[in-house]
């Protein structure tokens, strides 16, 4: 197994542990959030799957740059269920997956995404696809947290 399988693995695992995290929510109480700061249930799977699309933008484009004028297909789309927004977001998925398949591991060590005038950083291509995958996860954790704290059955994520 090499670099790009073992980050398509984790991206994988990731989102398999993600939608079972997030099919557990009850539908009353995805619009449920922890205070008037926070980002509900849903709203906080949206950012996951839109932010996955707008990442793969920024990847392609090698910096923030790539995000101006781009359509955003997720900014008109109503969410409406869980199983609608993985069925919305899978075509994007798995041309992110692709991409990422397509990457040769010289492309992870000497690529750069320049995020300076967006986040303050430029990291080589590994580093974000890691960054990415991470993103997932600390808000899975997050929306654990949350149904802890509304008092509802959470999914063993740690099979």
């Amino acid at each position: 197994m090499n670099a790009t399988d073992l980050i398509i693995f984790n991206f994988e695992e990731v989102r398999r542990r993600s939608i079972k995290l997030w099919k557990a929510i009850p539908e009353e109480r995805l619009n449920w959030k922890p205070d008037e700061d926070a980002l509900t249930c849903a709203e906080m799977i949206r950012h996951l799957l839109q932010g996955e699309f707008l990442f793969h933008q920024v990847l392609i484009g090698r910096g923030g740059k790539a995000l101006s004028n781009l359509f955003n297909p997720f900014e008109a789309k109503e969410f409406t269920s869980v199983d609608d927004e993985l069925e919305f977001a899978q075509p994007y998925r798995e041309e992110f997956l692709k991409y990422i398949r397509t990457i040769s591991i010289n492309d992870l060590e000497n690529i750069e995404i320049d995020l300076y005038d967006a986040g303050g950083y430029i990291r080589t291509l590994g580093d974000m696809l890691l960054r990415i995958a991470y993103h997932e996860a600390v808000h899975t954790g997050q929306l654990l947290d949350y149904m802890r704290t509304m008092g509802i059955d959470r999914p063993k994520i740690w099979d």
